[in-house]
């Protein structure tokens, strides 16, 4: 019975006295997405999933222009800014990215 107390004194005592580690600072995760970027690891992609991967790599409001052909054309919202994006439909790469005007 003593050894138990003393033994819960000692570890709440350690606890109270340890030092807090410091916070780590929560900082933006930003992802981007540059000429050049595959979004499909290679593989070919259709319309739909290029539009959701662009979504998912924090692109908003997604819209398809032009799905025909060998390029895929999207618009969407990043920080603040409306950019039309260019995809590539036989390997899913980035061809450009062209901000434009609201």
């Amino acid at each position: 019975m003593k050894r138990t107390m003393i033994a819960v004194i000692a570890l709440t005592l350690g606890l109270l006295l340890a030092p807090a580690l410091p916070a780590t600072d929560a900082g933006a995760v930003t992802i981007n997405i540059n000429i050049g970027s595959s979004i499909s690891n290679g593989r070919g992609i259709t319309c739909s999933q290029g539009e959701r991967r662009l979504r998912n790599r924090g692109w908003r409001d997604v819209r398809r222009i032009d799905c025909r052909g060998s390029r895929f054309v999207y618009r969407g919202w990043r920080g603040g800014n409306r950019y039309e994006v260019v995809l590539r439909s036989r390997d899913g790469r980035v061809v450009s990215v062209r901000r434009i005007r609201r």
